[in-house]
């Protein structure tokens, strides 16, 4: 209900009742037409499909409030929810009693993630990495080729072929002898042969590298590179099953991320707030160290051990950044330097040239809101430039159809037919 200005009762439509509010001190009165919606019960506030928002936006901290709100012995009715979750399989309780995520809520969330962003993407822009190939390997599409040693006799189109060798004959003998031909026997040449035109398709083996820095905070940016992260999960699994998909998040340190925690990892909170930052620390004690720091050179390196394992035919890796490395790595140390030094990038740009040296594509999603964020895309240029690669400079709105578009058609390779 919102809206001060009374309903004469004229105006009230036939059948409805409109929703009386309580008088007090503390309250005034708000009208409006009652829709014939029934208002939400507590069950319809709280399905999962909110739950999972809420998680989405906070990760491990919402999952935790969720659990202690649900068991609230005070109110029934939450704890009668969450039965109803268990039972549906939404969550589960891990060995020590703690609420958990099951395989079918993280698979609705993908889903939903995946609805919502295609809903967006521009009309046209989603035909997905094929080639156009004879014989088997994927639907039977449109369109003939002539025959070619090697070619699978399996998908000879009979048709055409038998046309071809009819015309022929019929052109050799003359148009006297078009009767005889329709009764003498057929004599197929190799120049006759038609095969039918199929779909195939190409693997691809994708590594998304996820920044985790204490930035991606602002703005909304993590939680739409986590849905687009989602909706590529559920991608690759409805539609390129032959496809393989990994994320990597980096912050001070880089870690892959696994298909069951991806819906709850968040920014690194920010703990250090010098003006001048100069850390070095040694690998195995990294984990005490301030987190919140961006080292997108181990990210990459992390990045091509994935890859080195995948035997698909092509290879990409994609960057989600709002800002330029302040992390790398030197022999067992690593370096946290703020404002960003030099020593950081070219560490991170030695490590992407080496992963395209290894056959993999690289594409940059550069997430700018703000007017100071203009002063490191210096580094996105290079980087581009380098690796010959793709870089997209973006707001977190308008990632989803980057990354989606870029996924889609950045690996398409279709062969033409004379």
């Amino acid at each position: 209900m919102s809206g001060k200005q009374k309903i004469p009762p004229s105006t009230k439509p036939s059948g409805q009742r409109r929703p009386t509010c309580v008088q007090s001190h503390e309250m005034k009165y708000y009208y409006g037409e009652f829709d014939g919606e029934p208002f939400p019960t507590q069950d319809a506030l709280f399905q999962f499909d909110n739950l999972s928002q809420f998680i989405l936006q906070h990760g491990e901290q919402a999952l935790r409030a969720i659990e202690q709100m649900l068991n609230d012995p005070d109110n029934p009715n939450h704890s009668d929810l969450l039965e109803q979750l268990l039972k549906e399989g939404m969550f589960d309780k891990d060995a020590k009693g703690k609420l958990r995520l099951t395989p079918k809520a993280v698979g609705r969330m993908q889903r939903r993630a995946l609805n919502e962003i295609f809903a967006n993407l521009r009309q046209g822009q989603r035909d997905g990495h094929e080639k156009v190939t004879a014989g088997q390997g994927g639907e039977r599409i449109e369109g003939t080729k002539p025959y070619q040693f090697g070619d699978p006799v399996s998908e000879l189109d009979l048709h055409a072929t038998i046309r071809n060798a009819m015309q022929r004959t019929a052109a050799g003998k003359g148009q006297s002898a078009s009767r005889s031909t329709a009764l003498s026997p057929i004599r197929f040449s190799e120049r006759d042969f038609e095969l039918h035109l199929h779909e195939g398709t190409t693997s691809c083996s994708t590594v998304v590298l996820i920044d985790m820095s204490g930035s991606m905070m602002r703005y909304g940016r993590f939680l739409a590179a986590k849905k687009v992260a989602m909706a590529m999960q559920a991608l690759v699994r409805g539609r390129f099953p032959q496809d393989s998909i990994d994320f990597v998040g980096f912050y001070s340190g880089a870690n892959k991320i696994s298909e069951s925690s991806l819906p709850l990892i968040m920014p690194k909170p920010v703990t250090v707030y010098d003006y001048s930052v100069r850390l070095k620390v040694k690998l195995d004690n990294l984990a005490a160290a301030p987190q919140h720091f961006t080292n997108l050179h181990m990210g990459l390196q992390l990045a091509r051990r994935i890859l080195r394992k995948r035997s698909s035919e092509n290879k990409q890796i994609f960057i989600i950044t709002d800002g330029q490395p302040t992390a790398h790595v030197e022999g067992d140390y690593c370096y946290l330097l703020y404002p960003p030094d030099e020593r950081s990038t070219l560490a991170t740009l030695k490590e992407a040239v080496l992963s395209v040296r290894e056959s993999c594509r690289i594409s940059t999603f550069a997430l700018i809101e703000d007017y100071w964020g203009m002063d490191w895309v210096g580094f996105v240029d290079q980087l581009t430039r380098l690796t010959k690669g793709v870089a997209f400079y973006t707001s977190s709105g308008e990632l989803a159809n980057c990354i989606m578009e870029s996924y889609l058609s950045g690996r398409k390779k279709k062969t033409h037919l004379a």
